[in-house]
């Protein structure tokens, strides 16, 4: 290269960073931008278009108002009646049974007693003030989840004035629980976003603690590990079993602790179990796409499990996302002409997106706009964005009862596998986030048989395999009428199954006293989800104790366990990997 031509390729590489530089300010400043990182999920819009409504019925609002002025001095004037022995009743209308006012001061102390009150004749103002408001149902959804929060952070336990709790702490403690809880608040707002910690770090270790069935690491692709669970039993069932997890947190919850692990579960009843690991994404897989998930998740999985075992077919189970993409893969291995599935249990899993529950509150076209344009920088969603979702949608638990237990009464969380599992969260590539969201929660393209993944379009109709389905009736986030509708859907045979947990207890299920479920013999699913409760039998058993006998018969006959690996796909290394241990 001549002096001249390298003056000039400077010359061209100066002015490129110079556009890049450009293009990033101009970015930057974009009012959009700036929009997207202010207000992600476009509370703003939702919140004028409510004052909007409340100004075109200015006389409702005032009678909320002079309601709740009312009633509030009532209360008051209660409360000193309270303070010199009576026993009358408040105007406000409380809930029966709320851990959080189970302490007898809550009755008894004449000022906690009215604090009690306040907050129960606000929340109800609140929901009536906004009840007659007339928006669209994005903003209904925005409006009402905050109105919720609103509730929530207002109720007395959750502040010093008001918390009996930090009062008597105080006392036992001679003042050490406030020191102590000021140390606490100061750490999280340095060190956790000033979000209250659920869990100590370090305490509990994957691999430890945590997802430690014994197995190896039989294979690895840019995307996932599979793990080979070392057998439990003399024989196993010839068809294996492929567990599918989600991708937005580490797979572990399939296998959390012993006593507490599906996997161990499945292994000791005789199952030769695989188990999908996927990696903590970077920037360097921002393009990866639902199709390159599939191709490189469940199906590289499949292609490895059947090659280790020689099964002409798979037994598989998904959970959640998990099992919406396993669902997927059935489907596209129909459109295909191949049969490689042999059963399919799907565990808090929806399939139609019609009412996505609490979840649809973050997903609507501008607020997956907005949060194409906040990934744009470092392809992919940061794990503290999704975590910090999921918290909020259970405030009051995962948020404001850890405020008083580690800031007002000066403790530390107490060990927890799941809390400890909830905080490993993994971040999400952006064109996968952004397909996904507009795909299933915005087009509803799955239910619908127009989604179309590496080259073919997808029908659930196609998916004949017998099916068991799971779900939980207090899940908040894949609600069970909705994933309900999504099991009829299927072309099978389904065992449709309702838990009495939520979307995590609902899965690590071991026998217990307080487990129970609902199941229905009937060969066809009711159109309605209420005719198939009302038609349900209870069991008080765990879901698990249900689901092995069904898995057993369509596990094959018994045979002697299969090696690790195989030639084509020698192990690796120990369970559980390396992906899972990714930050």
């Amino acid at each position: 290269m001549t002096s001249m031509q390298g003056r000039e390729h400077e010359t061209l590489e100066v002015r490129e960073q110079a556009q890049r530089v450009v293009e990033t300010v101009r970015e930057a400043l974009d009012p959009r931008t700036v929009a997207a990182k202010l207000d992600p999920v476009g509370f703003a819009p939702a919140l004028a278009g409510a004052a909007r409504s409340v100004l075109t019925r200015p006389v409702a609002a005032a009678r909320t108002g002079l309601g709740w002025g009312v009633d509030a001095g009532r209360a008051g004037v209660v409360s000193a009646l309270r303070a010199v022995g009576s026993t009358a009743s408040g105007p406000a209308v409380l809930a029966e049974r709320d851990p959080r006012y189970a302490d007898p001061v809550w009755e008894e102390n004449a000022w906690y007693w009215l604090c009690r009150q306040q907050h129960g004749l606000l929340a109800d103002r609140l929901r009536e003030l906004t009840a007659g408001m007339t928006v669209d149902p994005v903003s209904r959804r925005k409006i009402d989840f905050l109105v919720g929060q609103l509730v929530e952070a207002a109720a007395p336990p959750n502040w010093p004035i008001s918390s009996p709790a930090l009062v008597q702490r105080a006392f036992q403690t001679g003042g050490k629980s406030l020191v102590r809880g000021a140390r606490n608040a100061l750490r999280d707002l340095v060190q956790n976003g000033g979000m209250p910690r659920q869990f100590t770090p370090g305490e509990l270790k994957v691999g430890e603690q945590l997802g430690a069935t014994p197995g190896k690491v039989v294979f690895r692709n840019r995307l996932i590990e599979l793990i080979q669970y070392a057998p439990q039993t003399p024989k196993v069932h010839a068809v294996p079993l492929l567990m599918s997890p989600p991708w937005i947190n580490k797979y572990y919850i399939m296998d959390l602790a012993p006593g507490r692990s599906l996997v161990e579960w499945a292994v000791q009843h005789g199952h030769t179990v695989f188990m999908i690991s996927y990696r903590n994404p970077d920037s360097s897989l921002r393009e990866l796409s639902m199709s390159d998930y599939l191709r490189e998740g469940p199906v590289a999985a499949l292609d490895a499990v059947q090659r280790i075992t020689g099964a002409p077919k798979v037994n598989v189970a998904g959970l959640c996302l998990g099992g919406a993409i396993a669902t997927s893969m059935v489907a596209w291995l129909s459109a295909r002409g191949e049969d490689r599935v042999n059963s399919l249990t799907l565990m808090n899993t929806m399939l139609d997106y019609t009412r996505p529950g609490m979840l649809g509150v973050f997903v609507d076209e501008p607020t997956v706009d907005r949060l194409e344009r906040t990934m744009r920088k470092d392809g992919y969603l940061p794990a503290a964005s999704m975590k910090r979702t999921f918290d909020l949608l259970r405030a009051t638990d995962l948020v404001w009862n850890y405020v008083g237990t580690n800031w007002f009464q000066g403790d530390d969380p107490r060990p927890f596998d799941m809390l400890t599992w909830n905080g490993d969260s993994t971040r999400m590539p952006a064109e996968m986030q952004t397909e996904y969201l507009r795909t299933h929660y915005l087009r509803n393209e799955l239910a619908e048989g127009k989604l179309e993944l590496a080259g073919e379009r997808l029908d659930l109709g196609d998916v004949t395999q017998d099916a068991y389905v799971i779900t939980a009736e207090r899940d908040h986030i894949a609600p069970w009428e909705s994933v309900y509708t999504g099991a009829r859907k299927l072309g099978g045979t389904v065992r449709f199954v309702l838990s009495n947990s939520g979307h995590i207890a609902g899965v690590v299920n071991p026998p217990s006293p307080k487990s129970r479920h609902w199941f229905s013999e009937t060969a066809e699913l009711p159109r309605s989800s209420a005719d198939w409760r009302d038609d349900a039998t209870e069991r008080r058993a765990s879901w698990w104790e249900d689901w092995t006998p069904w898995i057993a018969e369509r596990g094959g006959e018994q045979r002697t366990p299969p090696a690790f690996g195989c030639a084509e796909l020698p192990v690796l290394g120990d369970a559980p990997g390396e992906y899972v241990r990714g930050s």
